[in-house]
């Protein structure tokens, strides 16, 4: 059984288990870049490494080397090996490959407790998964480059690198007989690891895995033929999917659905399996979600279900309340793990700074387990065990120091034996009352009230301390009452005063809640702005940050594609209402009656009127009368003229009276 096949798969902070039945060592990287041991049984520190390039090249994923047998290649003939060599295979079990944002991958040794080797030339972006295989000796990586790579661990270079997907590959699994690999980005292929070709392929999940385990190493029907992988159940989990969702390897090539799903209230972060060796043999899952629960599932695979199964048992963890402290407050649980007795899980909850670990065995007869553990009296305890080349300051025993991750939590530090301890013992022993903060202010001469913020808000330095918090313990509570403010000065503030390794987590948490209710997505696009903003020349400095920042990217582009045809919809509404406003508001003045009610007319105007008609009948009276004096004038000349005529021709009558007579 490959060793893969039992690890926790983590998809928020980076755990790994010592491979072995008593998980002994827990591996944690800090956002810093710095990669500590711890021991699961004490919970001291065993070591710490702080890569050369740690702010530069972040640690992105952990995993053990195989605890088999030594991992030698058993290509060509068996050699007598040197005694560099016999160390160096020997060494192996304890050896810790780390995958960097920047596409390499180191080998470190814990026994020694130094770098073994580098493996660069690789991949050309951040690695995702790494995976050993027990038998040959091989490493097996993936990347956001699309690339899978082979590895030769021990001559450090790459064996065999071919395509795995169309967008990056983001997790690995080897089958139980190491001959198959099982990789997804959005869709998971099964590959044939000597030919290097997919033997199956799987769909279902809308958003890229981000897990995969097989779950049985033996197939359901053990009276038909084992071919090392026909039968084998595996299963997957995905980004914002609170399903988790088991496959079957069946022989028909057209079988490409689940046939089983398991149910959980948030997204999972952690998840750890026991597997089945037998038909009747349950399979163990446990698994961490977003919210700080571990959800325990125990189901024996025997073929379809069509619906999904909830958990058995739900385990949380919060302090008791006491001590000053006078609610309760949720310890989320980081990680866990199945040890081999299969009955035993080791839980680690706290703060990735300093966790605290336990074995706790699950109980399936309780649906809901609550767990009452005080981390600053936990801690207290563990003072004493320090790692190598780290002194404890000299205190006094009163004195209190804040745990890194914890507010409101605070563990004594008990003094060395030296001159401060004697001198303090020949003092008075008495009670000594503690001044609290009121009284402290006041004997600076500090206004109390000028401190504290209308509503009982917590100043700018409060919330970038409560943001960072927030994100390296993923507490949705704490989140929430950041990113409710409105304010844009206190938005701009806080990322201003942001840490620069909390800048990336910072923008994978806007991006989720981008994507839930309308009203929550205006108030994420401030945040967003504000961090482009202030933070966009150490933005610029990442090599990786198309990968990262591609799911924002995808998400505004969508957004943005839609606003051309919303705009012309709104547009094309505009119109209809404006159009139906018009033909309303004629209708509604074309039934107003506009006959007048009232006519008022001034005398002034009539009698103006009348002498004006009296006039221009005068006025063409005259005209008549000009014209029949005309004529009148007109006819005298022209007789006058007559007369003249005939008195010259000699027409004329002597005497007119004779004419008279004769006629």
């Amino acid at each position: 059984m490959a060793a893969d096949s039992s690890d926790p798969v983590s998809t928020g902070p980076c755990f790994a288990f010592s491979p072995g039945g008593g998980r002994d060592l827990l591996a944690l990287s800090s956002p810093d870049g710095r990669v500590r041991v711890w021991e699961t049984r004490t919970g001291a520190l065993r070591q710490e490494y702080v890569p050369s390039a740690h702010l530069s090249a972040a640690c992105t994923c952990l995993c053990w080397s195989p605890g088999g047998r030594p991992g030698a290649d058993k290509e060509g003939p068996q050699k007598k090996k040197r005694k560099s060599e016999a160390a160096e295979s020997t060494g192996q079990f304890d050896l810790l490959a780390i995958g960097t944002a920047v596409g390499s991958i180191l080998l470190y040794s814990v026994v020694k407790g130094e770098l073994q080797s580098k493996l660069v030339s690789g991949h050309e972006s951040k690695v995702n998964c790494i995976r050993w295989h027990r038998d040959n000796g091989c490493l097996y990586s993936c990347s956001d480059d699309k690339h899978i790579i082979e590895w030769n661990a021990h001559t450090c270079k790459v064996k065999c690198k071919w395509k795995g997907d169309n967008s990056s590959v983001n997790c690995l699994c080897i089958s139980p007989d190491g001959k198959m690999l099982l990789s997804a980005g959005r869709t998971i292929k099964l590959w044939d690891l000597e030919t290097k070709e997919v033997y199956r392929q799987f769909t279902g999940h809308a958003t890229a895995v981000t897990s995969l385990i097989f779950t049985t190493v033996r197939p359901p029907n053990e009276s038909q033929p084992f071919d090392g992988i026909t039968g084998l159940y595996f299963l997957s989990a995905a980004v914002n999917d609170r399903l988790l969702s088991v496959w079957q390897v069946r022989s028909e090539v057209k079988e490409k659905n689940a046939i089983l799903s398991f149910r959980l209230p948030e997204e999972p972060v952690c998840i750890d399996l026991t597997v089945s060796e037998r038909k009747e043999e349950p399979v163990k899952l446990a698994v961490v979600c977003r919210n700080g629960e571990l959800h325990f599932f125990e189901h024996v695979f025997n073929g379809y279900c069509k619906k999904p199964l909830s958990s058995n048992s739900v385990v949380e963890i919060a302090t008791s309340g006491k001590d000053g402290d006078s609610t309760p407050k949720p310890v989320s649980v980081l990680s866990a793990a199945f040890c081999a007795d299969k009955q035993s899980l080791v839980l680690v909850y706290g703060s990735t700074v300093h966790p605290v670990m336990e074995r706790l065995t699950p109980n399936s007869s309780e649906p809901r387990r609550c767990l009452i553990r005080d981390i600053q009296k936990t801690l207290s305890l563990r003072t004493e065990t320090a790692v190598t080349k780290v002194k404890t300051p000299l205190v006094r025993s009163e004195a209190k120091t804040l745990v890194p991750g914890f507010p409101g939590h605070s563990a004594s530090i008990k003094p060395g034996s030296s001159g401060p301890e004697k001198a303090e013992s020949k003092r008075k022993k008495g009670d000594i009352k503690e001044a609290s903060i009121e009284e402290r202010l006041g004997a600076m001469d500090i206004d109390i009230g000028s401190i504290k913020t209308k509503g009982g808000l917590p100043q700018t330095d409060s919330f970038a301390v409560l943001l960072v918090q927030g994100l390296e313990s993923s507490d949705s509570d704490i989140l929430n009452k950041v990113f409710q403010t409105k304010k844009d000065t206190l938005i701009k503030n806080t990322v201003a005063r942001l840490p620069v390794y909390a800048v990336i987590p910072l923008l994978h948490e806007l991006t989720k809640r981008l994507q839930g209710h309308p009203y929550s997505a205006i108030l994420m696009v401030r945040w967003i702005k504000a961090v482009f903003t202030l933070h966009a020349s150490y933005l610029t400095t990442l090599p990786d940050l198309i990968p990262k920042l591609g799911t924002l990217y995808q998400l505004m582009e969508n957004r943005i594609k839609m606003l051309q045809k919303l705009s012309r919809f709104h547009g094309k509404l505009f119109l209809l209402i404006t159009q139906v406003a018009a033909s309303e508001k004629t209708q509604a003045s074309a039934d107003i009656n506009q006959t007048a009610k009232l006519v008022y007319e001034e005398e002034s105007s009539e009698e103006e009127s009348d002498d004006e008609m009296v006039a221009e009948k005068d006025s063409d009276d005259n005209w008549e009368e000009e014209e029949d004096d005309v004529e009148h004038e007109e006819q005298s000349d022209n007789d006058e003229d007559m007369h003249i005529d005939k008195g010259i021709n000699g027409d004329s009558d002597p005497d007119p009276g004779n004419e008279s007579e004769e006629e």
